[in-house]
């Protein structure tokens, strides 16, 4: 079994927070891996969101395919680092734009999520079309809720749900983020409050300094336990910061207090 795929005791993820040239996927890719190259010991990388380009809406002039450079980066330097690694890019498929994130496993498997929620006072609803499912995905026995910037004021979306055998669906809820910095304390606080309404960690991983519409990002990338407890947090700077998350205490806390147990059952169509 890939070391990626064993049940473990804790998994290593790395967040980074950095600012972004604006539609210029060349330098962006090339910054990311000087990043990600000098990593040493991890699992899991998070990019923010758009990654490549920042948050544009010009999709009929940046987008790529499945098979494009910028999927092929992700693939080659998750192989080479052996790392799981993951952010969005602006995708086209079937004459439709997505803001879609990748979720690239060392061996070149890959899943995706399309953004859900889009983000229509940046006119995002005009350019992209909008995803209909969820992805969960595995690393290391966690079972991990992948979601996009804006999907964070939209609960439901993510409420945690019970599995067959009366688990909770998932132990890790990732956002990766173009989020302003005027609206800085509505992210701080959302995150917390994902975490403590589904009992998970919450990972979210956003960018710096101004996007070509000079809107200022302050960062505030953050990861919570599932208490709400910051565990680590960068606001104005860039940063790579590497944090593990225990299953142990994920575990305690809900052997503690089963609040999941009283949770409203329902089903989302899409």
């Amino acid at each position: 079994m890939p070391p990626y795929l064993r049940s473990m005791s804790s998994l290593l993820v790395t967040l980074i927070q950095t600012p972004l040239h604006w539609e210029d996927k060349a330098a962006n890719l090339a910054m990311l891996e000087e990043k990600i190259r000098g990593l040493d010991k991890t699992e899991l990388v998070v990019l923010p969101e758009m990654f490549s380009t920042g948050f544009s809406m010009r999709p009929e002039q940046l987008a790529e395919t499945m098979e494009g450079p910028t999927v092929q980066w992700m693939q080659r330097l998750a192989a080479e680092k052996r790392v799981i690694l993951t952010g969005s890019l602006i995708i086209e498929e079937d004459g439709h734009y997505y803001n879609r994130l990748i979720w690239m496993l060392p061996n070149g498997q890959l899943g995706y999520y399309d953004k859900r929620h889009l983000f229509a006072y940046a006119g995002e609803d005009q350019h992209y079309a909008s995803g209909s499912r969820r992805l969960i995905a595995s690393a290391r026995g966690f079972r991990i809720n992948l979601q996009v910037c804006y999907d964070l004021r939209f609960p439901v979306w993510a409420r945690q749900q019970a599995t067959e055998d009366g688990n909770p669906e998932y132990d890790i809820l990732v956002y990766v983020a173009n989020w302003p910095e005027r609206r800085a304390q509505a992210w701080r606080t959302l995150l917390q409050a994902r975490a403590i309404e589904n009992q998970c960690y919450v990972v979210g991983v956003n960018r710096v300094g101004n996007d070509g519409n000079g809107i200022y990002h302050s960062g505030n990338s953050m990861v919570v336990d599932p208490l709400g407890e910051i565990l680590y947090e960068q606001a104005h700077e860039a940063a790579v910061h590497t944090v593990s998350l225990s299953r142990q205490h994920l575990d305690d806390i809900r052997s503690r207090l089963p609040f999941l147990r009283d949770r409203d059952q329902f089903h989302i169509n899409p």
